[in-house]
């Protein structure tokens, strides 16, 4: 398999390079614009960097699921329900909704390296991302994110963060080429990283509040950019073992009646693919933020 993907993530980057693809059954598709713009838009934050002040918008009553899916499927069904930014309402491009995308997809990103494995052929969320979409070539461009977090050496990492708008998806999940890629806007932000933390590591007890303020960052960079409809998911929870449980609660609380950003989005699609048995995972996250511990 990993070959198989090695072989996959070379066609992409191929297919980054020229700018289109040939389809089976629609012939050639052009993506060359539509890249052209989400490296061109694309912009980074530093550490210490404000996210800026949130778009005006009413208040509204967030829809808020927790569903057993790749975040690429979660996020394929908000851009087909038109349930993003509603950016075509105004006038705009109903698909990409301008600058900033109709739906906006958490990347739950290495912190030193654009794509993570995924030019070595390995899988996690951020390189089944990379596979799919034109995001690796817009990370590329932003060099001082990944020499950073290199240079420090900290695994709690930092708050840096990477948006690119309106990136074109054009791949399915099983690596399949799409006959019309559709736009997806990426927020780039690493989790700290309790995998490279022994149990002696006293930055163990900073976890949660790293956590906490980090998961509202990226609440607060996506309210600033206007988007309402988000993908979230089990972020950091993979090979940088955050609890699940504790990852959930963070973006609950944010979310919540209490929470900064209670009503800031229309709808938030928490995309937790787990395969173990029991989904526990998936369960954490459904029994934060819905109550339902089988739902999705």
């Amino acid at each position: 398999m990993t070959q198989a993907r090695r072989a996959l993530a070379a066609q992409t980057v191929e297919i980054l390079e020229r700018g289109w693809y040939d389809h089976p059954t629609e012939g050639r598709v052009s993506i060359a614009g539509e890249l052209a713009e989400a490296v061109a838009g694309t912009r980074s934050w530093g550490p210490d960097e404000p996210a800026g002040p949130l778009a005006a918008s009413p208040a509204v009553a967030t829809s808020v699921e927790v569903v057993n899916e790749t975040s690429l499927s979660a996020a394929r069904r908000l851009v087909e329900d038109g349930r993003g930014d509603r950016a075509g309402e105004d006038g705009g491009d109903r698909g990409g909704g301008g600058a900033a995308g109709a739906v906006g997809c958490l990347n739950f990103a290495s912190a030193k390296n654009p794509g993570g494995g995924f030019l070595r052929g390995t899988q996690a969320q951020e390189e089944s991302l990379a596979y799919a979409s034109g995001l690796y070539r817009c990370l590329v461009e932003v060099p001082d994110f990944y020499a950073s977090h290199r240079r420090r050496g900290d695994p709690l990492y930092s708050d840096r963060a990477i948006f690119s708008p309106a990136v074109p998806v054009f791949r399915d999940d099983r690596g399949g080429l799409l006959a019309r890629p559709y736009p997806v806007s990426f927020l780039t932000v690493a989790a700290p990283n309790a995998g490279a933390m022994d149990e002696s590591d006293e930055r163990r007890a900073r976890l949660p509040e790293v956590l906490f303020e980090r998961s509202g960052r990226v609440l607060s960079l996506f309210a600033a950019l206007g988007l309402r409809g988000l993908v979230l998911g089990a972020w950091g929870c993979g090979v940088f073992r955050n609890s699940p449980a504790l990852v959930a609660a963070c973006f609950a609380t944010h979310l919540g009646p209490s929470g900064a950003f209670r009503g800031r989005f229309e709808r938030v699609v928490f995309a937790v693919l787990d395969d173990a048995p029991g989904t526990p995972t998936h369960d954490a996250f459904a029994r934060a933020l819905t109550g339902e511990p089988g739902s999705g």
